[in-house]
């Protein structure tokens, strides 16, 4: 997310110094978890839900922990999620400023998240705005299945982290692991889908001709519903890059003409085939068409998985047309 005006003159807080944790215990990710894909998979899917739960605010959110420690992002979900809107200052500058702003936040955040008064959440005022991620992914993660509890986050995450004790007389460390996300099944029931999988991520796990099957069963889905229009698919992923025949597609299915001056028709460059897949997209959540994990970007850039998952959603709402 871009800095707020004046935010270069204030001195940034090292997430690693450990002299503002003063006599508490902090606890650190170890680098050779930090490098886990399905930590960085966790973490885009998050940046993904929350860029695309404020986009009508034109909030962009690149990285959780250098996004959301002033609180700013947390205040705007917290508006959008539980109707909470605060008497905080939109932008605040200075450290002293965010901290007291910060603070009025997590107070009405754990309260929209049930948590009781002696509760003691894996997150606190000066760790978000210390910019540490362990926390950061905590608390998103509690937003997520408080707000959203069917959207399929990726499961069975944990990380190895140290446990350091700051004291006047030195640092004492221990080593454990900390579970970020649940795992997919439990131990007497491991045979059972978890009701929040997504449906495609699970078809990818299959050979390919079972894939192959729901591919085809879709692309006739697509070219019955488009061939009114004079046009025919048999690339998915290629044919779906810039967003023209999606949001065709849409305007079939869903019974409206989206105004040409809206979209590019004849789009030439990846900023403008970002623009009509981003609208397309846009659609489908004002019509609460709901698809999770699925970047603009991954569109544009012909994702086999992101495309398939977006018909999926049109196809298992019209399929019976």
């Amino acid at each position: 997310m871009d800095e707020p005006p004046g935010a270069c003159f204030e001195q940034e807080r090292d997430p690693g110094d450990l002299s503002i944790f003063q006599g508490e215990t902090r606890t650190i990710i170890q680098p050779t978890s930090l490098k886990d894909p399905k930590l960085d998979k966790l973490k885009k899917v998050l940046v993904s839900w929350i860029n695309n739960t404020l986009k009508r605010e034109h909030i962009v959110v690149q990285s959780l922990e250098d996004d959301l420690y002033d609180g700013l992002v947390l205040h705007h979900l917290l508006g959008q999620l539980a109707g909470v809107h605060l008497p905080v200052e939109e932008i605040a500058v200075t450290e002293a400023a965010q901290l007291r702003k910060l603070e009025i936040i997590m107070e009405a955040l754990n309260q929209s998240l049930g948590l009781p008064d002696q509760a003691a959440p894996k997150w606190s005022v000066k760790l978000i705005h210390a910019r540490d991620l362990l926390a950061t992914l905590h608390i998103m993660v509690a937003i997520v299945k408080r707000f959203q509890p069917d959207m399929a986050l990726p499961s069975g995450i944990s990380v190895e982290v140290v446990l350091l004790e700051v004291n006047k007389s030195g640092i004492k460390s221990d080593k454990q692991v900390e579970h970020i996300t649940e795992p997919s099944n439990s131990a007497d029931n491991s045979s059972d889908m978890p009701k929040n999988e997504d449906p495609i991520d699970e078809l990818m796990k299959l050979d390919w001709q079972k894939i192959n099957t729901v591919t085809q069963a879709i692309l006739h889905f697509v070219n019955m519903n488009i061939s009114s229009l004079g046009l025919h698919v048999t690339d998915l992923e290629k044919q779906f890059a810039d967003g023209v025949i999606l949001l065709l597609l849409l305007g079939q299915l869903e019974g409206y003409f989206i105004p040409l001056c809206e979209y590019e028709l004849s789009p030439t460059t990846k900023t403008e085939m970002l623009h009509n897949v981003t609208l397309a997209l846009d659609i489908l959540n004002d019509r609460e068409v709901q698809v999770f994990n699925v970047d603009p970007q991954d569109i544009v850039s012909q994702d086999f998985t992101a495309t398939l998952k977006v018909l999926y959603v049109l196809f298992k709402k019209h399929k019976s047309r």
